[in-house]
């Protein structure tokens, strides 16, 4: 039976080779950064929830069977304590010119630190209109 080699690091870390894996469409990488919890969340833009590995598996295998994203995530406000770590990023998408240049991703990934090392816990995405902000918020506000 193969070693499968776990990925160790902080949540930056975990982040940056979970970004890595979706531009190189490993959906292996992409799946061993997951805690091994069944209730691990995904919400993919203007998509439904996903609970579980199979049912965030299934779909992160449907999006990449066409290829892989290239996302870079910016402007990240991250707020960390002992075992967990929220990461608020706005996605920029890498696509072909004059195609929804006015749309930008806000996504919000949750690590929590697991016996195997700080594993994703939740990615959450959504579509916000207009472009994307360019400085980082200065204020705090709440609903």
């Amino acid at each position: 039976m193969p070693r499968v080699k776990l990925i160790q690091g902080s949540p930056d870390e975990i982040e940056a080779a979970y970004y890595d894996a979706l531009a190189r469409a490993d959906i292996e990488a992409l799946m061993r950064l997951w805690a091994e919890d069944e209730e691990i969340v995904c919400i993919h833009p203007g998509a439904t929830r996903l609970v579980g590995h199979v049912a965030i598996r299934n779909t992160w295998e449907e999006i990449l069977s066409r290829g892989g994203l290239h996302i870079q995530p910016r402007q990240l406000h991250a707020t960390h304590s002992m075992t967990t770590a929220i990461h608020s990023v706005i996605e920029e998408i890498a696509r072909p010119e004059n195609v929804m240049a006015e749309i930008h991703i806000v996504a919000t990934n949750i690590y929590l630190k697991t016996a195997q090392g700080w594993r994703m816990v939740m990615h959450h995405a959504s579509v916000a209109p207009g472009p994307a902000p360019t400085e980082p918020i200065a204020e705090t506000m709440l609903h």
